[in-house]
């Protein structure tokens, strides 16, 4: 039996973002009953703390950590941690691997590989996106963040990256480590067709014709460039709205927007807040006459993996994770004065059979490189090796 421990999402069929999403999917579509998944649930509940709840044959231990903001994860993934150094060695537990998504624990690794090696534990790691680029986090976060990355990068057994671009960083940065790296991609369903009578009701309420706007889905942050995207859209005539799913409520960075876009004189922009239930927001990419993408940081981004399974045309920020992802079956914009303006007015004049062709083409890059099935695969393919 392999048993497979998995920490660093918030748990098991969470519906929540996107290390809840693969794990729930990696799960759902690996095929070997000789496998074992252990997945922690962060829990707010004091009195469920420790419980052990079996989901679908998935063990999933209620790891209890109370709210405390950014700092909640990082909190969840050492409780985890050290829970099961503790839980394969009571339960004696053979032929495992401990893969942590993110770098969260950082230097406190260090004390811990010793012991999971000792009970023959393969620790593998996956960076996730470079998060010390991102913009809300001040200098000295940032250096924690580099410092963690850098230990849990050196003292792992296998480094996992989903963005072949994050793979050559490692390979490139952290080639004296010696750490064995293994590319295997995020995952997408082709089959989005849907008609969510929630979405569809949201639209009505917001004023929104089906094929008839462009659509942002992503993080309310400064380096998904909202800001470019807003600007370069209200110079367009173009009469089409631009509808924008995120986490704008209580969010500072919206009255940031606000005075520096202005966008509340152009009508076409219509903010309509979270949606997560992701019925709804395959209803709304389906629909869309176009996606919009302007994430800057991280690597394979799960918005973007859904959008091209989705939406008939997209349109990409121009940097490496994005463009090995898309290659072909889009449209690319920088931040250059007017760049974005023109790309869209470019996009809007396209005719029905223009549109289709980068349908089909953004569908292909999904089902030759990112479906759940291959994805799944890889991984079994590599725990195989792992454990061999």
């Amino acid at each position: 039996m392999k048993n497979i421990i998995i920490i660093g999402a918030r748990g098991f069929k969470y519906n929540y973002g996107g290390w809840e999403t693969f794990v729930t999917n990696l799960v759902a579509n690996y095929h070997d009953a000789n496998t074992k998944f252990y997945i922690p649930d962060l829990n707010h509940n004091k009195e469920e703390d420790l419980k052990i709840i079996n989901k679908d044959g998935v063990i999933s231990p209620q790891i209890y950590v109370p709210k405390q903001g950014f700092v909640t994860m990082f909190t969840f993934t050492i409780k985890a941690v050290r829970y099961f150094k503790k839980y394969i060695k009571e339960q004696k537990l053979e032929n495992t691997v401990l893969y942590i998504l993110g770098c969260k624990v950082g230097p406190l690794f260090l004390f811990w590989k010793k012991a999971f090696h000792k009970m023959g534990v393969k620790i593998l790691i996956n960076p996730d996106g470079l998060e010390w680029q991102r913009a809300k986090w001040s200098w000295w976060i940032k250096q924690c963040f580099k410092i963690s990355e850098r230990t849990m990068i050196k003292y792992s057994d296998y480094c996992i990256c989903d963005s072949k671009a994050i793979l050559e960083y490692v390979n490139q940065k952290y080639a004296k480590y010696h750490t064995i790296t293994k590319y295997i991609s995020y995952g997408a369903y082709l089959d989005n067709k849907s008609n969510n009578q929630n979405a569809l009701a949201l639209m009505k309420e917001n004023d929104i014709k089906p094929h008839n706007y462009y659509l942002i889905v992503g993080r309310f942050i400064p380096e998904n460039n909202y800001e470019v995207m807003i600007k370069e859209f209200m110079k367009t005539k173009i009469k089409k709205d631009l509808v924008i799913i995120c986490n704008l409520e209580e969010n500072k960075f919206y009255q940031q927007l606000k005075i520096s876009t202005n966008f509340e004189i152009d009508k076409r922009i219509k903010f309509i807040g979270s949606v997560y239930d992701q019925d709804e927001l395959k209803t709304f990419r389906d629909l869309a006459y176009a996606y919009l993408h302007g994430h800057s940081a991280g690597g394979t981004n799960p918005s973007l993996l859904e959008a091209l399974s989705t939406t008939k045309v997209n349109i990409l920020y121009d940097v490496a994770y994005n463009k090995e992802v898309g290659l072909d079956s889009c449209f690319y914009f920088n931040r250059d004065e007017d760049n974005l303006k023109n790309v869209l007015e470019k996009v809007d004049k396209l005719s029905k059979d223009e549109c289709l062709k980068y349908e089909r083409l953004a569908k292909k890059r999904i089902s030759d490189s990112y479906t759940w099935d291959i994805v799944a695969n890889n991984y079994q393919k590599l725990f195989a090796e792992i454990l061999k």
